[in-house]
């Protein structure tokens, strides 16, 4: 079992760090989570009258009670969300954790997150929303598909100049956020995420009425499950064999300047080992750990080379 802190996966002689429970739950102690995934199929029907999934993950409400003790699920909406496991793909509760924590090596805005274990012995992912702020009230938030007037059967139908477009017409402010935007596409494709589509993919509308992008969510490296997985947003009509040279061509493409984005690209080089040492110390188990790093050298080679 790992010995990192199950928030910020930092070495740790406690399940998690004080000052990190204080940051996700208000409060220095864990809560109690007091569920099994037998339960959680029921727990979400009663929740939303139908099976909750995205993809194959279910997802379950929580809601944290006034004494910041328990988790409990909540019907009317709660301030976290937990993720179990599945029983399609193996790990994916650590799978998303860990790409959380290296999202956030690279400056990109994530919400708090963490694991924590189900009564059975299974690890569930748990993350605050970020659509609810803490002081109450509910923040808009319209995804990539909404904004470009899709049904959600169509989100695989797009493209990553889609969404620069999107982000260029809506965003309170198109060229710092067609920026994040760049960074964000390339860290889908170096982290191995086959499954970055238009709906994972939001601008929410902040207190002072200004359109930016989300904090990232739904964060995976689907090829260490699905090997040949591919983009599901293409960049420059591609979806796989991307190299430095295509996301310079692609940030021309979108009226990005490349010294705007050179030092992007050169962090997936220089912060690699900080990455892997993220991975080496998740709670995935060896053989996907193994996988993990495989795709980030592999992809990090890629931008390296000139």
């Amino acid at each position: 079992m790992s010995t990192s802190c199950v928030i910020c996966l930092e070495p740790a002689t406690a399940p998690a760090h004080p000052k990190c429970t204080v940051r996700l739950f208000g409060s220095p102690l864990m809560p109690a989570l007091d569920l099994e995934t037998a339960q959680l199929h029921t727990i979400a029907l009663a929740q939303t009258g139908r099976t909750s999934l995205s993809g194959v993950q279910r997802k379950l409400s929580l809601h944290l009670t006034a004494d910041r003790k328990t988790l409990s699920g909540e019907p009317g909406g709660g301030r976290y969300i937990l993720k179990p496991d599945s029983q399609i793909f193996p790990e994916l509760p650590a799978n998303e954790h860990t790409t959380m924590r290296v999202a956030a090596l690279f400056d990109i805005d994530i919400p708090e997150c963490a694991l924590m274990m189900l009564r059975d012995g299974t690890l569930a992912y748990v993350v605050e929303r970020f659509d609810r702020p803490r002081e109450g009230g509910k923040l808009a938030q319209e995804d990539f598909c909404q904004l470009a007037g899709k049904p959600s059967s169509e989100k695989y139908a797009g493209s990553a100049e889609l969404c620069v477009k999107l982000v260029k017409r809506f965003a309170g402010e198109p060229l710092i956020e067609v920026l994040h935007l760049f960074r964000r596409l390339v860290f889908a494709w170096w982290s191995g995420n086959g499954d970055m589509h238009l709906k994972n993919f939001a601008l929410l509308t902040g207190p002072d009425g200004r359109h930016r992008l989300s904090p990232a969510y739904d964060q995976l490296c689907t090829q260490i499950v699905i090997p040949e997985d591919q983009l599901a947003l293409s960049v420059r009509g591609r979806k796989d064999g991307l190299k430095r040279r295509d996301w310079l061509a692609f940030a021309a493409d979108v009226g990005l300047p490349a010294r705007a984005v050179t030092p992007i690209l050169d962090a997936f080089v220089t912060r690699e080992s900080a990455a892997c040492a993220l991975v080496d110390r998740s709670f995935l188990l060896p053989p996907m750990k193994a996988a993990y790093l495989d795709r980030l050298r592999a992809h990090t080679a890629a931008l390296a080379a000139v």
